[in-house]
């Protein structure tokens, strides 16, 4: 269910887009319609593969079954994202992997020629130009660079309100980022730094290489970056993200926030066949830092504050301490801005060689609505799109063709699928089904997937899902999605079991989600540090954020009476 359906899934989406079901699909399936196991189509699911395909032949209908394409993708596909530790043999063959990209990294740095980054600059230049040079200013002036912490973990294990008080400092920041502006809210408390650590760059903390859940075939692997290094690259990916958004050529290529302009173009280019999605594997680890270089040479105070606060080290499972050629993994706040404009500049080298001419600033609007990257979900025109891939895989990028999509009317872009035109986005399964109601993360998304499930029609399933989950939670009410409570989604409105003293509003007897801060008090130097790095005017969600911060260490859900709407 979680690796064989699921390749299943794939061979049938890539048949999709071939038009035609090829002899080396579907393995392990067994097949009809010869005498030969390698052809016709797969007896598993035939009733519905032959609402698509052709049994004979194996080829493409010239009018497919748009819900047999759906039920097929829904079927084979649910199943493979479920949230599971992978095996210790599949985390270490991708730890191995890990090592050997960075091997590869290194081969293709010396194998690009100067008259490759010289192209690359070149075309980088026609499009981040303008915005790399105002970003370059005020790293120098220091006036809009504010850092921030995340949530998440640091590989010094600082968490929560305990991130305010740092202790040590690279000393490779202090050119970009001086703690006598970083770590203390004024020169009032100057005094205070004396106790900061400056650490040589021998003695800084690598980056720490951890596997997260991602399917049971292989895990995600993500590098968990320190505390001062996260705080200052937040600094420089927020003014990344704001001037691109205040770019109008920019805002329309690139996309940090927002998905949906992609999803759109996706569902364009499934209805017309003008525009390929493609993807990457491996996307962040593949992006050379010598290549990041190249792009930001021209611009020596950011390419300063970008160099200062990339890890240069990653603490890897099995391998020990390396040194890295790649510019970030997933962890970094800058990978994910980089590697955009890393990607964007390449397929440009690519539509490039469609022009027959050198890359022009008046023709970056013509490709507005053409061309957007979204991280490593990618969108060009289907003219341009075998030159495209072949600059990127030159680069060192892999495009993984099983989900890179541009001959047939199948398209994927950032979580959305569809075919001819018509959404064929399915729901995924992504926690195991709880056996207790103690199971607060699984009640949660048991729940979370029934109303997926019910807005996308399968009320069938939904009827068997809701006894699945009374004999959970006894109190399952139908109530609106902007409820509190854990309840049932309807289209035919919410149920009242009584009206509020105070408000007269419906009320429902469920549970609610209840997860507990931690506690992490902090006052003094840190409590106003942390009051001049607040965005916005607005005060702080939480009013007692000086006394718990980070993330929860666990989720319940508690019965009481609350709102249906």
């Amino acid at each position: 269910m979680t690796i064989s359906l699921p390749n299943f899934g794939k061979d049938f989406e890539k048949s999709l887009d071939q038009e035609f079901v090829a002899p080396d699909s579907f393995q392990g399936f067994r097949r009809a319609g010869s005498h030969r196991t390698k052809e016709g189509l797969p007896l598993f699911l035939g009733g519905f593969l032959e609402l698509v395909f052709d049994r004979g032949s194996g080829r493409l209908l010239d009018k497919p079954d748009i819900e047999a394409i759906h039920s097929i993708r829904q079927l084979t596909l649910m199943f493979g994202k479920v949230l599971v530790p992978c095996s210790e043999e599949r985390v270490r063959a991708a730890m191995k992997s890990f090592i050997e990209c960075e091997q590869e990294i290194r081969t293709i740095d010396a194998r690009l020629s100067e008259i490759d980054y010289s192209e690359f600059r070149r075309v980088a230049k026609v499009l981040f130009g303008e915005m790399l040079s105002d970003l370059d200013q005020q790293v120098f002036d220091r006036d809009t660079i504010v850092p921030k912490h995340g949530p998440g973990a640091t590989a010094d294990k600082l968490r929560g309100n305990s991130k305010y008080r740092q202790s040590t400092w690279p000393s490779r920041l202090q050119e970009h980022f001086p703690m006598e502006e970083f770590l203390v809210p004024n020169s009032s408390f100057w005094g205070e730094l004396g106790e900061v650590d400056l650490l040589e760059p021998g003695q800084e903390i690598p980056v720490k290489v951890i596997p997260v859940p991602k399917t049971l075939k292989t895990p995600r692997i993500i590098a968990v970056e320190p505390t001062a290094m996260q705080y200052a690259q937040q600094a420089l990916a927020e003014r990344i993200q704001d001037l691109v958004h205040e770019d109008d050529n920019l805002r329309a290529l690139i996309g940090f926030r927002y998905q949906p302009p992609n999803q759109r173009m996706a569902r364009k280019g499934s209805q017309f066949g003008r525009l390929a999605t493609l993807d990457l594997s491996e996307a962040s680890d593949r992006v050379s830092n010598q290549l990041v270089r190249e792009m930001l040479i021209d611009y020596p105070h950011l390419l300063g504050a970008v160099d200062a606060c990339r890890s240069r080290k990653a603490d890897v499972p099995g391998y020990g301490v390396q040194r890295l050629a790649k510019f970030a993994s997933m962890g970094s706040a800058l990978t994910f801005p980089i590697e955009a404009m890393v990607f964007l500049t390449i397929c440009f080298l690519g539509i490039e060689r469609g022009l027959n001419r050198p890359l022009r600033p008046q023709d970056v609007p013509t490709f507005r609505g053409r061309v957007r990257v979204y991280g490593d979900d990618i969108i060009v025109p289907v003219n341009n799109v075998e030159s495209v891939v072949s600059m990127l895989e030159h680069f060192g990028a892999k495009v993984n063709t099983g989900k890179s999509f541009w001959n047939g009317k199948f398209r994927e872009s950032c979580g959305k699928e569809y075919y001819a035109g018509e959404d064929v986005t399915i729901v995924r399964v992504r926690q195991v089904p709880p056996t207790r109601r103690t199971d607060a993360t699984g009640v949660i998304s048991y729940v979370s997937l029934r109303n997926q499930l019910y807005e996308h029609g399968y009320w069938q399933t939904c009827k068997w899902l809701d006894e699945e989950i009374r004999e959970l939670i006894r109190h399952f009410p139908v109530v609106l999605p902007s409820s509190p409570v854990q309840g049932r989604y309807s289209f035919l409105g919410f149920e009242t079991q009584k009206l509020g003293k105070a408000l007269h509003n419906p009320l429902v007897r469920g549970y609610v989600v209840s997860a507990e801060l931690p506690n992490d008090p902090l006052d003094d130097s840190g409590a106003l540090l942390k009051f001049f790095l607040k965005r916005g005017d607005l005060p702080f969600a939480d009013e007692r954020h000086l006394e718990r911060a980070g993330r929860p260490r666990g989720v319940d859900i508690n019965l009481g009476w609350y709102s249906a709407v």
